[in-house]
Formats: C-alpha cells, sequence, structure tokens
C-alpha cells in the first residue's frame, strides 16, 4: 500500500531536500474545470509573467464561461494579451464544453489516459495542457507532464545533470502513484 505523497517521495534522495523544505503539497481540484482549463491554454509556450498579466487582463474583461468566451468580441479578446491563435484555442474548449456537456463531474469515471484523449481532440489543447487540465483542475495525483519546461530544468537540477524526456519518465517511475507532487516539488526547484 502506498504511503502518503510526502513520505513517499521523501525516500528519494533526489527529492529529500525539497520535501524538507517545502513540507506536504496541496493538490485540490480546481472550484471551476472550465475555467482552469482557460488557465492552461493562457499559458501555452508564454512566460509566467506574460501568463499572469493574460490571465488578470483576461478574467477582468469577460466572463469566462463557455457562453461568455463565445460571445465577447474577437477584439476584446485579442486587447487582453491573446494572440488570434490562442483566441481560436479558448473558443474551441469553450465550443467542445458547451457541445459536450462537460461539468464539474464529467471526467471523474476516466483514467488519465482517456481524458488526455478528450481533450487533445479539442483544436488547441496539446498534452502539455491536457495533463495540466489533469493536475490543477482533477487534482489527480499521479500525473508526470514531461512536457513542461520547468518540470524538466527541475529535474535536471536535482538529478543533477542533464537527461531526455525518456531518462526523466523512467526516472520519475520511482515517484508512482505520486508523481503529480513530485512534479511540484520540482517545479519549486526550478523556480528557486
Amino acid at each position: 500500500m502506498p504511503r502518503e505523497p510526502t513520505a513517499h517521495l521523501r525516500t528519494d534522495p533526489a527529492l529529500t531536500p525539497l520535501v524538507e523544505e517545502h513540507g506536504p503539497l496541496d493538490l485540490d481540484p480546481a472550484a471551476d474545470p472550465f475555467r482552469r482549463l482557460v488557465v492552461s491554454l493562457t499559458r501555452q509556450q508564454v512566460s509566467m509573467a506574460a501568463a499572469d498579466a493574460i490571465e488578470k487582463r483576461l478574467f477582468d474583461a469577460v466572463e469566462v464561461s463557455p457562453e461568455g468566451l463565445l460571445t465577447a468580441e474577437e477584439s476584446t479578446l485579442r486587447e487582453v494579451g491573446l494572440s488570434r491563435q490562442k483566441v481560436e484555442y479558448v473558443r474551441a474548449v469553450a465550443r467542445a464544453w458547451r457541445e459536450r456537456g462537460y461539468g464539474r463531474t464529467s471526467f471523474e469515471g476516466m483514467d488519465d489516459d482517456a481524458v488526455v484523449a478528450e481533450l487533445t481532440d479539442i483544436h488547441g489543447v496539446g498534452d502539455w495542457t491536457a495533463k495540466m487540465f489533469l493536475l490543477f483542475a482533477l487534482g489527480r495525483e499521479d500525473v508526470f507532464p514531461v512536457e513542461d519546461l520547468g518540470v524538466r530544468r527541475g529535474m535536471e537540477q536535482v538529478c543533477g545533470r542533464e537527461m531526455t524526456r525518456g531518462e526523466m519518465r523512467e526516472r520519475a517511475e520511482a515517484w508512482r502513484p505520486y508523481r503529480s507532487y513530485a512534479s511540484r516539488y520540482l517545479w519549486r526547484a526550478y523556480e528557486g
């Protein structure tokens, strides 16, 4: 039977200092999974500072709901800092959410791979965005988003060497079934 996340991850000498420094980390599901998915979309391929600014402006300018994003003027969405392509993506997600009837419980009976497959079927949602949804919208405990630059840099930092993504996946197997928590510690390492 697996130990609780902190005890389990503390057994890895590479993670022990981070676990000791930061203590237990939470992994709570988001109150509104749609809004959290939109946040992940806005954070694709931009710096954290730019993402924070765009997110704040977006949430101030429009109602971040399927209807709110579909009825908002494109110019309004562009003015908050979304590229033309990201406007397309958030609207594709809004349409899918509405047309497929997604809600808070829509993904409960699905395993992680099924959720990723369901979401990546939506224009603009890739593996990274789907994994961020698993982590931050659904609070899934065993997600390893090797696509994330912060996770990769944090892993190289704690492991003390450059690694391929394949090597990272293999190394992260020791953290099952709590790779989401391990990822959060890796982000802490990367962020300094």
